[in-house]
């Protein structure tokens, strides 16, 4: 039997009592969902911006929740927040991806949660560190918190994007290496920033194996207090959610098991052949090192770069490899033989 993702769905923020409930009984009338979301506090970036109802919106989001017979889930920031959230019987908290980016916040959260038995969802940082993600997890798990799940909701970057947020899905399949037992749910609203990406992300996480889906959902999402354009509503969510396909991680034919594993095996010899010639090339990229720093050469020759970028593409273009994937790989490669000869050119001679 295939296992149905989790979905946490609901507003952006807490905005009134009759939103809150309004959002809520249109999403159990339309679907199945497993938790309410809504946001009480809104750290923005900059000031007069709405920044969230308040201490108010929590008996709200509790007393909604109640009424639909749903857990309910709202963002905390530092001590203040986990003691009112906890008074007021908030199911499941997570940490935000601003919070998260600052280990002192994350263990002063995890200090007040200490001897609490309540779930706990960590957001990824605002920027691409894996190590801050990791170690955010660390800390709450740390403070005797069990129940850890991990949120991917994409990450800043100054790079012309079409995403809100640029999803790197490399971090988030690295984090399941490191902690294999712990879900991970990805939000597609919030690396999207477009309701009409909503889909086509939340389809991408279900095939990389997540275990679940956020997605900002209000009655009237064009009147939203705070990130209209991506939200969506509970019917549209509804029609989103069943358009998905949930493949199943592992194969039960035997066939096709027998089939992938010889296929699996090719592709494991290939990948050792590659680092046998990826050794060799560095071994080359060493004794160019040397003879730079023998004659006193720059470690950067910005015409051979151009060459080699434009010559593997075309090779790449006859090989029918695509051109950028050929050019991220080859910066990587670059990268590692700039310090490699920069190490050569800086030691000393008797070292």
């Amino acid at each position: 039997m295939k296992k149905r993702p989790y979905i946490i769905s609901g507003p952006c923020s807490a905005e009134t009592k009759e939103q809150l409930l309004k959002t809520a009984k249109q999403l159990v009338k339309h679907g199945s969902i497993d938790c309410l979301r809504a946001g009480i506090w809104k750290p923005r970036t900059r000031p007069n911006f709405f920044e969230g109802i308040g201490e108010t919106g929590l008996q709200w989001l509790k007393e909604t929740g109640d009424a639909v017979n749903l857990p309910v889930t709202t963002e905390v920031a530092n001590t203040r927040h986990v003691e009112l959230a906890l008074k007021n019987n908030i199911d499941i908290l997570w940490i935000g991806a601003r919070t998260v980016a600052n280990p002192f916040s994350v263990q002063e959260i995890a200090n007040a949660l200490k001897g609490i038995d309540i779930p706990v969802m960590v957001k990824n940082p605002v920027n691409p560190d894996l190590q801050l993600w990791v170690g955010a997890i660390e800390r709450i798990f740390q403070a005797g918190i069990n129940n850890i799940k991990a949120i991917h909701r994409g990450f800043s970057s100054f790079e012309k994007s079409a995403y809100r947020n640029t999803p790197k899905w490399e971090i988030p399949i690295e984090l399941m290496r490191i902690f294999p037992e712990i879900p991970i749910i990805c939000d597609p609203s919030h690396i999207g920033g477009n309701r009409n990406m909503i889909k086509a992300i939340a389809q991408k996480a279900l095939d990389l194996e997540m275990d679940g889906l956020m997605i900002e959902s209000h009655f009237n999402p064009d009147e939203a207090w705070s990130d209209s354009k991506q939200q969506i509503t509970p019917k549209k969510l509804q029609q989103i959610l069943s358009k998905l396909v949930v493949r199943e991680p592992e194969v039960n034919d035997k066939t096709l098991k027998s089939k992938l594993d010889i296929l699996r095996k090719k592709i494991d010899g290939l990948d050792e052949e590659m680092i046998n010639l990826l050794s060799n090339r560095m071994n080359i990229v060493e004794e160019i090192g040397n003879h730079k720093k023998e004659n006193e050469i720059t470690i950067l020759q910005a015409d051979r770069w151009k060459k080699i970028i434009n010559d593997r593409n075309n090779t790449a273009r006859e090989a029918g490899v695509s051109e950028e994937f050929i050019q991220r790989i080859l910066k990587v490669i670059h990268k590692e033989s700039i310090n490699i000869q920069t190490n050569i050119l800086n030691k000393k001679k008797n070292e």
